[in-house]
């Protein structure tokens, strides 16, 4: 008996696998996101090679949007049947692909195809790399969510500048290829380390729990039980501010700051300071969420992007571009890290997945709508500012919907 009781303590890993699964996460982060960020950063050279109107142009960042919030419900679910490393192998080798068509571009509707359909299918795991946080960790999930989610951060910050270096040295083309390449390695190469929590049924057969996991799986309500209730709502409402906001940005900061005299080099910087301030937003968030509320950390995450909108209205020189990135994506990463721990604190584990990616669907609809709205706006008046006052607007209304927020969901 002792003997036995001796081999089981030497048995037991000395690294808690959760950690091992975090830092994969993130490290996909920081493709899926960096990759789809630097999108802005094409933008000129397109409009300039090919004649596209803005507004044709966000089209396609629109596009991608909306599919990858559709597919986000899918892959949420394929992921709690099959694993999340076949899943996540399959998109990776689609991301890959799709930006690989992308160096080949010649017309609007392949841009259409390529960035708006097969880049989204690839990223569309998102949400399934957000899932795994708390079917690991049932205590700091801020904190864990936060170090997987950096990694959109890091992307933001490295891939988007990176990117604006090979156009001026080989052109877009090159630079696409470049990273259709990286994109291929990493992604497959890391999807190898993933799998899902302790006790998840993964082929019809229960896992054994690991070290300090309490499972938690039957905890919570389904999907068809929270959209009944008035929290979902409110989710979904700051869900699409959030993302209107935040695609609406992304996809056009760079050509605004470029049309008012900045060099392209220095004009992708701003998307580069965006993503390092985000890092900081979502940790600094995380920690607020694990010892005060993810309620707190939202509402004040939405009053700085709101105030940091009024600022880019107007901003006309280098430095107030760079002091409004910096405001804007600490907020920017204050509420990415806080959406999935929120979902999981309203509506619990049972269906977090199915339920945070539904939340995202119905945000990818502001993400949809707000650059071609940004787009039609300054080809129709030669400004943004209309769009960048309805962005403030919306992040102002999604601070009044935090303080409707409550604990329990009620029906």
């Amino acid at each position: 008996m002792e003997k036995s009781q001796d081999v089981t303590h030497q048995d037991r890993p000395r690294l808690y696998y959760g950690y091992v699964v975090v830092t994969a996460a993130s490290i996909m982060m920081v493709m899926i996101w960096g990759t789809f960020h630097a999108f802005g950063v094409f933008f000129e050279p397109f409009i300039r090679e090919f004649g596209w109107t803005r507004a044709m142009t966000s089209g396609a960042s629109a596009l991608n949007t909306m599919i990858f919030g559709i597919l986000c419900i899918f892959s949420a679910g394929l992921s709690e049947r099959l694993g999340p490393r076949w899943v996540m192998t399959i998109c990776g080798i689609i991301l890959g692909l799709g930006y690989f068509l992308m160096a080949q571009l010649t017309h609007a509707w392949e841009l259409y195809l390529y960035f708006g359909v097969f880049v989204a299918i690839g990223m569309s795991p998102y949400i399934p790399l957000l899932s795994l946080v708390p079917q690991w960790f049932t205590t700091n999930r801020g904190r864990m969510n936060a170090i997987v989610l950096s990694g959109m951060g890091l992307g933001t910050m490295i891939v988007p500048p990176i990117a604006s270096t090979l156009i001026s040295v080989w052109q877009w083309r090159s630079s696409y290829l470049v990273i259709s390449i990286s994109t291929l390695i990493v992604m497959v190469a890391v999807s190898q380390f993933l799998r899902g929590g302790p006790n998840l049924p993964v082929n019809g057969k229960e896992r054994r729990p690991d070290i300090g996991f309490a499972d938690q799986r039957n905890e919570g309500i389904t999907l068809r039980e929270a959209i009944c209730t008035r929290q979902f709502v409110l989710v979904c409402l700051l869900y699409f501010s959030f993302l209107f906001c935040v695609v609406s940005i992304v996809v056009h900061l760079v050509i605004h700051t470029i049309g008012l005299g900045i060099p392209a080099t220095r004009a992708a910087f701003t998307l580069s300071l965006i993503g390092g301030a985000c890092i900081v937003g979502m940790n600094v968030m995380g920690n607020m969420a694990d010892r005060f509320s993810n309620k707190i950390g939202l509402g004040i995450s939405y009053l700085l992007m709101g105030l940091s909108l009024v600022w880019l209205i107007a901003s006309h020189s280098e430095w107030s571009f760079y002091l409004f990135s910096i405001a804007f994506g600490f907020a920017y990463g204050g509420m990415q890290v806080l959406f999935s721990p929120l979902v999981a604190e309203l509506f619990g584990t049972r269906s977090h997945g199915v339920i945070l990616a539904a939340g995202a669907l119905v945000g990818s609809i502001g993400a949809a709508i707000g650059p071609i709205f940004a787009g039609y706006i300054f080809d129709s008046v030669g400004s943004y500012t209309v769009a960048f006052i309805l962005c403030a607007v919306l992040a102002f209304a999604g601070l009044v919907s935090t303080f409707l927020l409550q604990k329990k969901p009620k029906s």
